[in-house]
């Protein structure tokens, strides 16, 4: 087997370089979309202000955990993000993993603007590990003597896609993490680092070192989000993680192609790339709130118990729809009602240019007509 340098073991570490000219165009587009987001938010009542926020802040919960394999219940992580935010919301038993969790994304969203500290990262590896009985290092750094390693692959064989620091250097190396990231967005230094630079960065200087036994790469998520959040001088509302789940292997190819190296520009372009993603993601949700409310403003009155009931299901959904999209199955269940009477009412939100009906027989699916809101 060929023994890499790790990027933590070069004489330059931690004195990342990148190309500021490949960087301008991304940086020009985060700033015009964190405009826009800002701008359309003064659009929307406050509750669906505090909706958008719940939706958000939960998206960002289950995809962190699932980018790490975890599956939590949607249902429990909402809840557990009202209770938090101190919002109405139902009395049910949430289990350890989505109350820690939960608690960790309004934590970062409500302290935000505080300088990064060991207590606070402390703090999120404590919600993080909730319920874990099986971690000698819970509110920690890693103690183990054993090599930190990323691997995948058989027992006997596996492959080492990366070794971080041994934990006799952890210490040190959060140490001067912590003192590099709270000073670079203070701006000390010979020039303005932006703020895309700024969270890549952060995020990959942060998984490097992999300074917990387990749950680094949420933390790291966390972190380039807070970066985010005190570059635009206001929480994010941003689910990134759901982003990079849903291209998962682009994610973990892009941190091992550069987990040798200390030229990161083509990191940078790539979890450049991916928060403009996100805030496309954030404009479509906020575009799926203001069509909500017109719809409910146009249509409510029009909408028996049984249809008024279906449609905030479909549109509880959000904006990327209803799994699969609604089938009169779907309806009679909902509805509790008989499927005669699923049909005439499907029939009915049809005509009234609500629904749009695709496919034939047992294929046909019914989807919101959001045009048709608009008029």
């Amino acid at each position: 087997m060929i023994n890499k340098t790790w990027n933590w073991q070069q004489k330059k570490w931690p004195e990342f370089a990148y190309n500021i000219k490949d960087l301008r165009e991304l940086e020009y587009q985060f700033l015009q979309n964190t405009g826009t987001v800002s701008g359309v938010l003064k659009h929307i009542k406050k509750d669906s202000k505090d909706d958008l926020l719940v939706e958000i802040l939960s998206n960002e919960a289950l995809k962190t955990s699932e980018i790490e394999g975890e599956i939590l219940n949607r249902e429990s992580v909402q809840s557990s993000i009202k209770k938090n935010l101190g919002l109405v919301t139902e009395q049910r038993k949430i289990p350890p993993a989505e109350y820690g969790i939960s608690e960790m994304m309004v934590d970062l969203y409500m302290n935000y603007n505080k300088p990064l500290s060991h207590e606070q990262l402390f703090e999120w590896h404590k919600m993080l590990t909730n319920g874990r009985r099986d971690l000698t290092d819970i509110g920690r750094y890693r103690t183990h003597e054993d090599p930190m390693q990323v691997v995948s692959g058989r027992l006997d064989k596996p492959k080492v896609h990366f070794e971080a620091p041994p934990s006799n250097k952890i210490p040190n190396e959060m140490e001067q993490f912590i003192w590099w990231f709270n000073n670079i967005h203070n701006n000390n230094g010979d020039a303005e680092v932006l703020p895309l630079t700024k969270a890549g960065m952060s995020h990959l200087y942060f998984v490097s070192i992999h300074p917990f036994e387990d749950g680094n790469g949420r933390i790291g998520r966390a972190i380039a989000e807070k970066s985010i959040a005190l570059s635009i001088h206001q929480p994010t509302l941003l689910s990134l993680s759901h982003t990079i789940e849903a291209h998962k292997k682009d994610y973990y190819h892009s941190l091992e192609e550069h987990n040798t190296t200390l030229e990161i520009t083509d990191w940078l372009i790539y979890f450049g790339k991916t928060i403009l993603d996100a805030q496309q993601d954030t404009l479509k949700r906020i575009d799926f709130i203001i069509e909500k409310t017109k719809f409910f403003d146009r249509f409510s009155h029009q909408l028996n118990e049984r249809q008024l009931k279906v449609i905030k299901r479909v549109f509880k959904a959000g904006h990327t729809g209803f799994k699969g999209g609604l089938s009169a199955d779907n309806y009679t269940r909902i509805a509790k009602t008989s499927a005669s009477t699923a049909t005439r009412d499907l029939k009915d939100l049809v005509e009234k240019q609500i629904l749009i009906k695709r496919g034939t027989l047992k294929s046909t699916r019914y989807t919101l007509d959001t045009k048709s809101f608009k008029q």
